[in-house]
């Protein structure tokens, strides 16, 4: 009787203090859902928004800006065809709508650039251009929410959702006027309208997976290696499950067709019903720039792309490139919940979707940063905010540690603002230049704070190599420019890009590997943002060139 007595005044007895208040955090969130998941967008939006005109334009931007235009304002799409014109026409319909057109330059770089500063409006013109790309960061959070609800209930699709909107990566490449933006938000929605399908192919979903395939396919090419991947990963597992009946695959085909040729239309309509003739044919065909787009991205990936990692310079990449910007480019905090929430809980749906991207990804050849790899981020926010959420439904310290982590992430992610894009964790230490440089780092983003600079220390001249096509001089503040000596300063005023530094060895290039450009040997007095090394040599200092 005596044990009984206590069994029932243990049952009685009220939670402890923190398991109190952790359930209580539930139980908001579970109740609220909706409404903090709006909140949590308008913040991200609002951090996004705050950051375009503290940068200039990075060195893709005008390339994306002149091919949308074109699609826009010449009723064409032949400036360059290696990617969809989805993101780039959304990305240029806010600078048409305000008067921006075509300049007529021959190469798609000096074009954008010329779109940008045509009327003297360069802020406003790329502030709209970055606007277009903000839709598929709501598009992405979207699916970030209601994928994780899906799977793991309300409370875990908010903790999902501030963890995904408060990613420095995430934040950067919505800021931006670029195709990376709108792959992750498409091919996530693709993949969540997939597992819809799958669950009950009806009539609406399947006009919804076909809407969705179509717009993947026209966010970027290399979706339709990523999905596959992904969904091949997913029939593995749910074969090693469970085999399905003949009966059963049967009624998946006829839906399976119509989402098809939805999916077909969509991707048409993109290239305005266009008809020509492809590198695989002599035949007219419908929208004949996929075909050549398709042969531009793999020959593209056959000759490679020049690369940086880990102070090693390769045109052919490396295997772990993507695993090692994942591992320095992603909060620590969201890595322990990323942790915490594979230990516990694992959905086939989402791992599917990141072991498919990744696997396509180790083969690439063309390793210029993380944002190749952008749409993992939705599945992993998923299982890192379940992992938040387990924790907190155990209370005491694993509720405590939770708490923590999530707090230590929003005051991270706070404390990166506006350098998202150049933001590491502190596993790549004070010089992430010596791990990752291009679209991870320097993408040519600080020219507005370094032409300010120069004009704060009087500078009558730089020595400087451009990383990007722009007005330097006429608009952004810069005194007359001139090239860097790779072997030894010059006196006066030496701006140094990281990306320049890296990759080109300041004009070097692959050639005189026995010489070391002077800013590896020569530490820098100050940085300018995050990407350019600044020093001034006096005329009579030993270190200059003679």
């Amino acid at each position: 009787m005596a044990k009984k007595d206590r069994q029932r005044k243990d049952q009685t007895r009220p939670a402890p203090p923190v398991e109190r208040w952790s359930a209580r955090v539930l139980e908001f969130l579970d109740r609220y859902a909706a409404a903090i998941a709006v909140a949590l967008v308008v913040v991200g939006s609002l951090r996004i928004v705050s950051t375009y005109t503290v940068f200039n334009h990075t060195i893709d931007e005008p390339a994306h800006l002149a091919c949308g235009m074109e699609w826009l304002d010449k009723k064409v799409y032949r400036y360059e065809e290696q990617h969809p014109p989805l993101a780039r026409v959304a990305a240029a319909l806010g600078p048409y709508l305000d008067g921006a057109h075509t300049q007529g330059r021959p190469w798609l770089y000096n074009e954008g650039a010329a779109i940008l500063y045509y009327r003297n409006r360069y802020d406003r013109t790329l502030s709209l251009a970055r606007l277009g790309i903000l839709p598929f960061f709501w598009l992405a959070s979207t699916v970030v929410f209601l994928w994780t609800r899906r799977c793991f209930g309300k409370p875990a699709g908010v903790a999902a959702l501030l963890l995904f909107t408060s990613l420095p990566p995430v934040l950067a490449h919505a800021g931006l006027a670029t195709t990376d933006m709108a792959l992750a938000a498409t091919l996530g929605a693709a993949f969540l309208a997939l597992l819809e399908w799958l669950d009950r192919p009806g009539v609406m979903r399947t006009l919804w997976l076909g809407a969705a395939l179509g717009l993947m396919a026209l966010s970027k090419f290399s979706s339709l290696a990523f999905f596959p991947a992904a969904l091949l990963v997913l029939a593995a597992c749910r074969l090693k499950q469970r085999r399905p009946a003949v009966s059963e695959i049967r009624c998946y085909a006829l839906p399976a067709l119509g989402a098809f040729v939805l999916a077909l239309a969509l991707l048409w309509a993109g290239y305005r019903f266009s008809f020509g003739k492809t590198p695989v044919s002599d035949l007219s065909l419908p929208a004949p720039e996929i075909y050549r787009g398709i042969q531009t991205v793999i020959d593209h990936n056959r000759g490679g792309h020049p690369g940086y990692l880990l102070g090693e310079y390769s045109e052919h990449g490396w295997w772990v490139y993507y695993l090692v910007a994942l591992a320095v480019k992603t909060p620590l905090p969201f890595l322990a919940l990323l942790g915490v929430g594979l230990f516990f809980k694992r959905d086939i749906g989402l791992i599917a979707f990141v072991a498919g991207i990744l696997l396509v990804a180790v083969f690439s050849r063309i390793n210029i940063g993380i944002r190749h790899v952008l749409p993992v981020y939705i599945a992993l926010a998923a299982i890192a905010g379940t992992g938040a959420v387990d924790l907190l439904r155990r209370g005491g310290w694993p509720a405590r540690a939770g708490a923590a982590l999530l707090l230590v992430l929003a005051a991270t992610s706070a404390l990166s603002h506006p350098d998202y894009l150049a933001y590491f964790n502190a596993l790549a230490g004070s010089e992430p230049e010596k791990i990752l440089v291009d679209s991870d780092l320097d993408w040519g983003q600080d020219m507005k704070r370094l032409g300010q600079r120069l004009h704060e220390v009087g500078a009558r001249e730089v020595y400087f190599n451009p990383f990007i096509v722009a007005h330097l001089e006429a608009v952004h503040g810069f005194p007359p420019i001139k090239p860097l000596d790779p072997v030894a300063p010059l006196p006066g005023w030496n701006a140094v890009g990281l990306t320049v530094l890296k990759l080109d060895r300041l004009g070097l290039k692959r050639e005189h590997p026995e010489i070391q450009a002077w800013p590896e040997r020569t530490p820098a007095p100050e940085r300018v943002g995050q990407s350019t090394l600044l020093y001034y040599f006096a005329p009579g200092d030993p270190r200059v060139a003679r």
